[in-house]
């Protein structure tokens, strides 16, 4: 059996060039096809089976009502990155061509295509989601032919089938240096409440003959033909944007402006101004030395976590990141909790925008604890555009999973400790602990000295519903309590004394032999997904090594085998910084290998599932690498690093660009 299963796995791992920096697929089967996304933290572009063509395009803080559970959905927009070819009249589909490749270069986050129309041409195309434009992309392709053709390419702008009342254009801006045409989209979201808009142009070096062609509701292109001599090679670029009401008031003049700078900008500087962006990001980075694969592994996760997200933002991240509209691309405690602390250590300008997401929405958190009655900021727990409960009312996890509130809490104060940032702590870190600590101070039924408990919630292990004194429930109120207490003292506020109080008296339940018990009435069955592991890290309410081990001993046999992957790299944390480097290497990898789908080694959820990107997942994972093996800390400190050891296949694990010092650390 474990021979198969190593034998299945091997089968799913992509295939990779000998850098450390590229994933390759040269074999794509459509029916077992998991799209990469190329994202610049703004605009998803979901890679397609077919050549030169997009499957989805997802866009960041762009909501409306429909679909499932009657509650904000994220957005498609218009897929406007597709293009079609006709060589000699014939429409070249994945029957006419040969040696179909796909690769991945993450160290410039581009999407190469490469394939041969035998005898006739070689196709590459290239694409990128801008890094230094949020909302524009670019393709190049570079022909070169083989025999005497003509060729026509054309750019095509496709509707989803969730935009309405579409209207597409095309117009001719000319002048005596440059004619730009633009081929646009412009639609209604599903409920009209917002406008969505794309357009695109191409860049020639000299100036091509151009027709739109206006098809059907659906698309239109915009295309072009060009003789070709064999050996001669031809490049040209399509530059696009996509934009909504969400993000501005006039999104269809917007998509055309930005369509035309980045046309006027050309390809040279396009591209350099997007290397320079990925240049500074990848200052954070994870080295390991001894071990190719694991090394391309943890730069995939890496990778898919920088694209999803962006800084200078008000925006945060969904479980799926921008690779679909898995969870509707609602915001959850993965959030705060699994994807935070990586980028907290390595893009803490990432992470601000995170927590800017969380205090643009305070207002809708304190109305949501009113309506429950209780003080403070009750955060919701999947939430979208306006920041009110987006979970569908059927899911108990609405009103009942109320750890959120302190995972929101406990990363406020995280960033604090890694920035020293006093003023942020004023503005924004502090007016959100405050809440936070008045929300659970509010929420505790105080029945005895010892035994504030907190009754009928949801914990992190969601099979067992409106349960009493939950194991990570408590303890995260316990910890930002004590937070809050502690972000007052620094900026020379009295804290409530109250605060203190009531942590001081909220249980943590145990067994009889001292293993924490998950809730007031858990009794040994299996679990989703780790909850009282999560007291010894990432929280520190369990510190005592005999608790951790028993726990870890206890609980590690009942993880259901088709929970998230999050709980193997809670494990592989917890055993790495006790010492066990071998034990957690191998959880380590049960916490993502089993869920790497083909053709990329793209990440599902749950092993066996088909819903990638899952970039919950793979927070989770870097922590493993980060807090675990490389043994960092936040701490009053800052970070700090405490001696760890590295399973017996690496020779050396470097962790790069950390905080606000980009300093470097490093594990022998």
């Amino acid at each position: 059996m474990k021979t198969l299963f190593k034998l299945f796995l091997f089968l799913l791992l992509p295939v990779h060039a000998a850098d450390d920096w590229t994933v390759t697929a040269s074999t794509i089967t459509p029916a077992s096809y998991h799209g990469v996304t190329v994202a610049n933290g703004m605009i998803g572009l979901v890679s397609s089976s077919e050549p030169m063509k997009v499957k989805d395009v997802v866009l960041n803080g762009a909501y409306d009502t429909y679909g499932r559970g009657r509650v904000d959905n994220i957005l498609k927009g218009f897929n406007f990155m597709n293009m079609t070819l006709d060589v000699d009249g014939k429409r070249i589909d994945a029957a006419a061509i040969t040696g179909l490749t796909q690769r991945l270069d993450m160290r410039r986050a581009l999407f190469v295509t490469e394939f041969d129309i035998p005898g006739k041409l070689h196709v590459r195309h290239e694409m990128a989601a801008l890094r230094h434009l949020p909302f524009s992309a670019i393709a190049t392709i570079e022909l070169r032919a083989i025999g005497n053709i003509a060729v026509t390419p054309a750019s095509v702008i496709e509707s989803p089938d969730v935009l309405r009342e579409v209207k597409n254009l095309y117009a001719l801006i000319d002048r005596p240096h440059a004619s730009i045409g633009l081929t646009t989209s412009v639609g209604k979201s599903p409920s009209g409440k917002h406008t969505v808009a794309a357009s695109t142009s191409f860049i020639f070096d000299k100036p091509e003959q151009l027709v739109h062609e206006d098809w059907d509701y659906q698309m239109h292109a915009t295309k072009f033909t060009r003789a070709m001599k064999a050996g001669e090679r031809f490049t040209f670029s399509v530059v696009g944007s996509v934009i909504s009401s969400a993000h501005v008031a006039d999104a269809h003049n917007e998509a055309e402006r930005l369509t035309i700078y980045a046309a006027l900008e050309g390809r040279e500087r396009l591209m350099a101004a997007h290397l320079k962006a990925w240049d500074q990001l990848w200052q954070g980075d994870i080295v390991i030395e001894g071990d190719a694969l694991a090394q391309l592994d943890a730069r995939l996760m890496l990778y898919h976590l920088y694209s999803f997200a962006r800084e200078g933002t008000a925006y945060s991240l969904s479980p799926m990141g921008l690779s679909g509209l898995g969870y509707n691309g609602h915001v959850f405690w993965d959030a705060e909790l699994w994807m935070y602390p990586p980028l907290l250590a390595l893009q803490p300008g990432i992470a601000k925008s995170m927590l800017e997401y969380r205090y643009q929405r305070l207002a809708a958190a304190r109305q949501n604890a009113f309506s429950h009655g209780y003080k403070g900021a009750m955060f919701p727990w999947e939430s979208a555009s306006e920041g009110q409960e987006a979970t569908p009312v059927w899911a108990l996890t609405g009103p009942f999973q109320q750890h959120i509130t302190g995972c929101v809490g406990w990363a406020f104060w995280k960033y604090y400790e890694v920035t020293q940032d006093r003023q942020w702590l004023r503005e924004r870190g502090y007016p959100v602990l405050k809440e936070v600590a008045d929300f659970w101070a509010s929420r505790v039924e105080r029945t005895g000295p010892g035994r504030y408990d907190i009754n009928n919630v949801i914990g992190a292990n969601e099979w067992q519903e409106n349960i009493d004194n939950n194991a990570f429930t408590n303890g995260m109120a316990i910890t930002v309590l004590r937070q809050a207490t502690m972000a007052a003292k620094v900026l020379g506020i009295a804290p409530d004394p109250d605060w203190a109080k009531v942590a001081d008296n909220i249980p943590i339940l145990t067994f009889a032999d001292g293993t924490t018990r998950e809730n007031r009435s858990y009794d040994g069955v299996p679990i989703k997904q780790a909850d009282a592991n999560l007291l010894a890290y990432p929280l520190a309410i369990v510190s005592d090594k005999a608790r951790i081990a028993r726990d870890l001993a206890y609980y590690e046999t009942r993880m259901a085998p088709e929970g998230p992957a999050m709980s193997w790299s809670i494990l592989a944390t917890l055993y790495a910084r006790g010492g066990q480097a071998d034990k957690a290497h191998a959880l380590y990898l049960k916490s993502y290998r089993p869920n790497q789908l083909a053709p990329f080694g793209v990440l599902a959820e749950t092993a066996g599932g088909t819903n990638p990107y899952f970039a919950t997942g793979a927070g989770g994972s870097l922590q493993a690498l980060i807090f675990g093996f490389g043994g960092l800390d936040f701490g009053e400190k800052g970070i700090v690093q405490r001696r760890t050891a590295l399973p017996s296949p690496w020779k050396s694990l470097e962790l790069r660009g950390v905080g606000p010092q980009r300093a470097t650390f490093k594990v022998n």
